[in-house]
C-alpha cells in the first residue's frame, strides 16, 4: 500500500503540453504500481495539448472546470465528472477555452 498526498506529489515532465502542470500520484517512481499510472493535471485558462496519438491506454475524468476535447470523431466538451477513455493509437487534443483553471485525473496504462 502507498498513500500519496497531494502536497508530496511531483511534478512529472510532459510533450505537447502548455500551460498545463501535471503531477504524479500513483505509478512509475511513486508506487509499485505496475500497470498503469495515476496523474493529476492542471490546465490554466489557455492552457492546451498538441493533436496527437495515446502511446498507451488513457482515461480522463475532469474534476474541476470544462475541458475542450478534440478528436477524429468530433469536438466534446467534458464537464465536472465527465470521463473518456482511449484506445492505444486514438488521436487528441485537450484546450481549456474558459477563463477558469481545470483540473482532470489522468490513469495511463504502462508501455508493456
Amino acid at each position: 500500500m502507498k498513500v500519496m498526498r497531494l502536497d508530496e506529489a511531483k511534478e512529472y515532465p510532459t510533450t505537447g503540453h502548455y500551460d498545463m502542470r501535471a503531477l504524479r500520484l500513483q505509478g512509475v517512481d511513486t508506487s509499485n504500481c505496475k500497470d498503469f499510472t495515476l496523474g493529476l493535471s492542471h490546465f490554466l485558462p489557455g492552457g492546451r495539448t498538441d493533436y496527437m496519438e495515446a502511446g498507451v491506454e488513457l482515461i480522463y475524468c475532469v474534476v474541476d472546470g470544462e475541458l475542450t476535447l478534440t478528436t477524429d470523431d468530433g469536438v466534446y466538451k467534458l464537464h465536472k465528472f465527465d470521463s473518456v477513455h482511449f484506445d492505444v493509437g486514438d488521436r487528441r487534443s485537450i484546450v481549456n477555452e474558459t477563463n477558469m483553471p481545470a483540473a482532470m485525473l489522468v490513469i495511463a496504462g504502462m508501455k508493456k
